[in-house]
């Protein structure tokens, strides 16, 4: 089987290659940028597994006249710069203790040990510099059938590394084969190891849920997730009944996967530090939510928020109260986006403080009362 694209022809990634082959050390293509090479998807990271130790890599690279940066030197990562693009090179290895966030790594010679320290079999499949894949762990029949499985002991890979538990879930709602059905085994792990989820950061835990929530359709992996009692671990008062409905809303709108309006279906807004999310997600995180309960009308909504929040209320809405999303949900929440409130304070020059506030406040509930078609001399009369 040969691994082909754009990417793996790139000179730029072909001469980092070269690099280390031509110092007698192997390059082989890891993780991602092979798994969904072969699954005919995009390819955005590349990650390039050798049997150079980290200074070797350093020294391959810089004698090739290419950058060399140490991001993760003690543990074997140096990414490489050819012609802007990025290159994560590391080296083999294999764990010798870890405490499920950390390990310490031993650097190898052999793929196999390294292939044998990766957490699913899909993402245990290299590829030489010349597309011709190597499968020391037999993944390529997972892959194919779209089977999210452990390597090994499911979990043992869960114990050395907590996180995996949602990367589990992840990975099954981007590649999972929904007819398939969550990996039994690896289900089990998860649930018997819960414990763990509790030293994670929540920098880490927000990342992944943003991760799978941005899955075209991850409702049968989030219910998983709560029959495994992750979700509630993870996300207090998480209910998931209406992710579902809200997908088949977005589907039927042509609206892209949104992770902060599908976590908004999921749970409320709490302590800051949950999920560790930026000011801007918290703050639509809490809009979508406080709106969700109100009467605002697609118009409305658009105006105060702009259309893509607008629409996002209306489907949380339906979602929840399991009715269709209204005919003409985007050009009213686009209508009420491009209205402009026709009065300016200095159209009420008798007015000023306090009084000026409130009579333009009124003015505007009356506007938007009206749909907006109350004109400037109609309100100020």
């Amino acid at each position: 089987m040969i691994v082909s694209g754009a990417w793996i022809d790139e000179p730029a990634t072909q001469r980092v290659c070269a690099a280390l082959t031509q110092n007698g050390y192997q390059a082989l293509f890891v993780g991602g940028c092979v798994r969904n090479a072969l699954l005919a998807t995009a390819v955005s990271d590349i990650d390039i597994a050798t049997d150079a130790h980290p200074e070797e890599t350093i020294r391959c690279a810089e004698k090739a006249g290419l950058q060399a940066i140490p991001t993760g030197i003690d543990h074997g990562t140096i990414t490489v710069v050819s012609d802007g693009i990025a290159h994560e090179i590391t080296t083999f290895r294999s764990d010798v203790e870890t405490d499920g966030r950390h390990a310490e790594v031993r650097f190898s010679k052999s793929v196999e040990e390294d292939a044998a320290r990766r957490d699913f079999t899909m993402n245990a499949i290299y590829a030489r510099p010349d597309g011709s894949v190597l499968d020391p762990l037999n993944g390529l029949p997972d892959l194919e059938a779209r089977h999210v499985r452990f390597i090994g002991d499911a979990q043992e890979r869960i114990r050395e590394d907590y996180l995996r538990s949602l990367r589990f879930f992840r990975f099954t709602a981007w590649y999972g084969d929904p007819a398939l059905g969550i990996d039994r085994e690896g289900l089990a792990a998860v649930a018997e190891n819960l414990e763990g989820l509790e030293g994670l950061s929540r920098e880490r835990v927000g990342a992944e849920l943003k991760k799978l929530l941005g899955a075209h359709d991850p409702s049968i992996a989030v219910a998983s997730m709560r029959s495994a009692g992750v979700l509630g671990a993870v996300l207090e008062g998480a209910d998931d009944r209406y992710l579902a409905p809200l997908v088949h809303h977005e589907t039927s709108l042509g609206r892209a996967p949104n992770a902060i309006r599908r976590l908004a279906i999921l749970a409320e807004p709490n302590d800051e530090d949950t999920l560790r999310l930026s000011k801007v997600e918290r703050k639509q995180w809490a809009i979508l939510r406080d709106e969700l309960g109100t009467m605002k009308s697609a118009a409305h909504l658009g105006y105060l928020y702009g259309a893509d929040i607008a629409i996002d209320v209306l489907m949380l809405r339906a979602s929840l109260f399991e009715q269709p999303v209204a005919l003409d949900t985007v050009s009213e929440s686009n209508k009420g986006d491009s209205a402009k409130f026709p009065i300016k304070a200095a159209d009420l020059p008798d007015l000023s403080g306090r009084a000026l506030g409130e009579k333009l406040k009124q003015l505007e509930a009356d506007w938007i009362t009206s749909d907006f078609s109350l004109s400037r001399e109609e309100l100020l009369g």
